[in-house]
């Protein structure tokens, strides 16, 4: 497989990736300067970008024993991370709170909830890979490589775009990561 396509692949499987760091980046509350923003563009980037690298190599390496069970249940799982983060952010834009403070607060555990929501199509990927003879660990790079900057980029986009819709961007995020999930629930577990 060329690095074009591996490439392409990789920015394929970050999608979901960017519209989550976009919608946080929406989230944040602030002024545009702050340092803790690109803490928090770097920390999303580096969580997504690592899981979007890993979960390949373990498709790649549990491929040709679990495909039909891996398969059959990845997007009940990523349905319910989104639904639930996604929910709580929701919940949380309507409680209300100081609109000043920076929103960089997510904790570890929702963090690695929106990543293996948003990768566990590269463990697919990581299965075919092990049919198709592709090197793993230079494909695992490139893609992780490549979510990386994506999401460094959509935090920073988000922020920008999130301080014109401030008090809705919140709501927006919620409500985007709830209809992700639904859409995976139509697309891939009711049709």
């Amino acid at each position: 497989m060329s690095f074009l396509t591996i490439f392409l692949t990789g920015v394929g499987l970050a999608m979901d990736a960017f519209v989550v760091s976009l919608t946080q980046g929406m989230a944040l509350k602030g002024g545009s300067g702050d340092k803790k923003h690109i803490k928090l563009a770097v920390k999303l980037a580096a969580y997504f970008g690592a899981f979007q690298a890993i979960m390949p190599i373990i498709g790649w390496v549990l491929g040709r024993y679990f495909e039909k069970y891996i398969l059959s249940f990845d997007d009940y799982i990523a349905f319910a991370l989104l639904l639930l983060v996604g929910g709580k952010m929701l919940y949380d834009s309507l409680k209300g709170g100081d609109e000043e403070e920076v929103k960089s607060d997510l904790k570890h555990k929702q963090i690695i909830a929106l990543a293996i929501a948003t990768s566990i199509d590269a463990l697919a990927v990581g299965v075919s890979f092990a049919f198709l003879n592709v090197s793993i660990s230079s494909a695992a790079i490139i893609i992780g490589l490549t979510t990386f900057v994506i999401c460094f980029i959509a935090v920073i986009l988000g922020k920008k775009i999130g301080s014109f819709f401030q008090k809705y961007a919140e709501i927006a995020g919620g409500v985007i990561l709830i209809l992700m999930a639904l859409n995976i629930l139509i697309q891939n577990i009711i049709l």
